[in-house]
């Protein structure tokens, strides 16, 4: 059975003459006209106003159940979580840029459910579409066996592109950084009030960027450089690619009020240190979820037992690295947690050869830090504070390994 459950190709079909439109500009979310709703004691009815019409595509994913909507392109500012879903047979909903040229819109299903109908009607004078889906409850094995990110050719998303990794050359050579803002796209991240974490350390990194590359001595790349989702494999896929020396995740949640204040710098361990930082963890991995990642077929517990031996020889280097980070943004004023090293098994610091850390600048829960990390002297500071614990991890770095003949 097709692993698709459902994938259109919009057809510009329309009555009468027919009607010139620029399908090129970005199509636009219509919050008025756009809701989910129940139809009966077992439908769902998806309804999306759009600009224009776009084309796009339907399937499902299960563990857990999931719908995935891709549209070619939307722009969804306006639409208001809380207005547009209005019933409970759907658990949540997601919806963003995902890949430049795609947007996506996620459904968290309550209960398996099935695409009944799909209708996309577009107003011959306006230009105006209405995208109308009829869900209808289905059982387990029918939707498992339909379940999966579809594999059309013209479909797709594109794939991580395949490219050895770039050469280092012996001698003098700049020290590479891969810095990765956290979340963006499709998912947030934490949200307090107009402000949102995927924002936030966009800005920070784009700051962070130009202060190491104005010392001089430093390439720095960026796992994002605007608004679009990555997933957590492809972060780490991209930190190879560039060759990476250090690998800087960067971060500000949110937790309930208490449990978190001030920066604190992670290191990779399948036991957390704490109880904040395991849900930390478990809320990261659940953001290739959230935007709708197929991860069936993805645990191959060989490949990472030969990791975690090769982790072992980098786990020194990391630590350090830690330290030295905590420290310079400890100098610079922090604020820093009471405990500002700590461990979680975070999927983003997974690359066994790469030291990589994950920096959280302060957590949005607290207005503290909310307050801090909106301003940009402070956000100066840190950076500042993070090159000097990088320029002092780099000078140890040398020696240490000089010492021990790598």
């Amino acid at each position: 059975m097709s692993r698709i459950i459902f994938a259109i190709a919009l057809i510009w079909a329309l009555t009468g003459a027919a009607i010139a439109q620029d399908f090129s500009a970005l199509a636009r979310i219509l919050p008025d006209q756009s809701r989910i709703t129940d139809v009966d004691r077992s439908g769902v009815r998806v309804e999306l106003g759009l600009s224009q019409g776009v084309p796009y595509r339907v399937f499902t994913l299960r563990d857990p159940y999931r719908m995935v909507l891709d549209f070619q392109e939307v722009d969804w500012t306006g639409l208001s979580h809380d207005s547009f879903l209005q019933t409970k047979r759907i658990t949540g909903v997601q919806y963003g840029a995902y890949v430049p040229g795609w947007s996506r819109l996620v459904l968290e299903l309550g209960a398996p459910l099935a695409v009944d109908t799909a209708d996309m009607r577009i107003n011959a004078t306006s230009g105006e579409a209405v995208l109308t889906l009829n869900l209808k409850g289905t059982d387990f094995d029918t939707f498992a066996a339909s379940a999966g990110a579809p594999r059309q050719p013209g479909w797709d998303l594109p794939a991580p592109a395949v490219t050895p990794v770039v050469p280092r050359q012996a001698g003098y050579r700049p020290f590479r950084v891969m810095l990765d803002p956290g979340h963006g796209g499709i998912d947030p991240g934490a949200e307090v009030g107009d402000s949102n974490e995927k924002t936030l350390m966009l800005v920070f990194a784009r700051e962070l960027r130009e202060r190491l590359l104005r010392a001089g001595g430093y390439e720095v790349v960026m796992t994002r450089v605007d608004d679009h989702f990555v997933s957590l494999e492809r972060r780490i896929a991209l930190a190879h690619r560039a060759g990476a020396d250090v690998f800087i995740s960067l971060h500000a949640d949110s937790l309930s009020a208490g449990q978190a204040h001030g920066a604190a710098v992670y290191t990779l361990s399948e036991e957390a240190s704490d109880v904040a930082s395991l849900k930390l963890s478990e809320r990261h991995d659940r953001g290739d979820l959230i935007a709708g990642i197929d991860l069936s077929g993805a645990d191959d517990q060989v490949a990472d037992v030969l990791l975690d031996m090769a982790r072992q020889e980098t786990k020194p280097r990391t630590d350090a690295l830690a330290q030295a980070l905590a420290n310079g943004m400890a100098q610079q004023g922090g604020p820093m947690n009471r405990r500002p090293l700590r461990t979680a098994s975070f999927s983003v610091l997974k690359a066994a050869d790469i030291p990589s850390v994950l920096v959280e600048l302060g957590f949005l829960s607290s207005p503290r830090d909310l307050k801090n990390i909106r301003n940009p002297e402070w956000r100066a500071k840190m950076a500042q504070g993070i090159h000097e614990g990088l320029e002092h991890w780099r000078r140890n770095d040398v020696i240490h390994r000089s010492l021990i003949g790598q």
